[in-house]
């Protein structure tokens, strides 16, 4: 019997990247696991099943699909022990270029789901006697960024939202935590602004050279290593963890790394 036996975890953007990840890294350990995804992936319907992870297709902008979600993992299991707001999408654009239509897009994608997912879950959490959440934020969340303006207020907005439901529900022993990485490899929002470069390879160095330990190491940080901070979140070590905004993002929150 390891860890998370018997206990049930919902992963939102759980197809690909630090969500899959993630996924699996809980099932290995004996959660019983809902990967949620607006495009699952057939490719990992073999290896889920393995796992007995349940790939769910939600559409995260909506409360009602959130709801379906949340009401899917509680009527299967009889509980919801840990939340993942993982799923996200990146917004480059410079601020007078941002329309009305991206503004909902980010928002609704990166904060309002994540906020919905929190309210949804946490009154099972309370009935039960606790729970974990852990939200997917960024090191534009850490930090401004002058590239995606959009996307940054996004993330800043998950880590205070983060904070401040930790407070609030330290009372019911629900714990809230969140996650700032980049630069992460292979994940869908990363492959997706490679494929709409110009020069894939130049871009993929200028990411690594951002970061001082991914500069140093050759490499940007891994979907797993990720994941592997959310399973720490999440287990009973970190018990006494809450309202924290994890840095996975090799230094590149701390400003900006010397040159050479």
């Amino acid at each position: 019997m390891t860890e998370l036996t018997g206990k049930t975890a919902v992963v939102t953007g759980g197809a690909n990247g630090i969500g899959r990840a993630t996924a699996r890294m809980l099932a290995r350990d004996g959660a019983t696991v809902f990967a949620a995804d607006l495009n699952p992936l057939e490719e990992n319907q073999t290896e889920f099943a393995r796992l007995g992870i349940r790939q769910v297709a939600c559409d995260v902008r909506s409360v009602e699909a959130l709801r379906s979600l949340i009401e899917q993992a509680i009527a299967e299991t009889g509980r919801l022990d840990i939340l993942v707001n993982n799923a996200g999408i990146g917004m480059v654009k410079p601020a007078a270029e941002v329309s009305e239509d991206d503004w909902d897009r980010c928002m609704d994608t990166n904060l309002k789901a994540t906020f919905f997912g929190c309210s949804l879950a946490i009154p099972q959490m309370q009935q039960q006697g606790g729970g974990v959440i852990v939200n997917t934020a960024s090191n534009a969340g850490l930090l401004p960024r002058t590239h995606d303006p959009v996307y940054s207020i996004s993330k800043m907005a998950v880590v205070a939202l983060t904070k401040s439901l930790a407070l609030c529900h330290g009372k019911d022993r629900i714990r809230v935590n969140c996650v700032c990485p980049g630069p992460v490899g292979d994940t869908g929002m990363m492959n997706a602004d490679l494929e709409q470069a110009d020069d894939p390879a130049a871009m993929t160095q200028k990411f690594i050279a951002a970061s001082p330990i991914a500069r140093a190491s050759g490499r940007m940080i891994s979907p797993e290593e990720v994941a592997a901070s959310i399973r720490y979140l999440v287990s009973e070590a970190a018990l006494m963890v809450t309202g924290t905004a994890i840095a996975i993002d090799g230094g590149k929150s701390l400003g900006v790394p010397p040159a050479g």
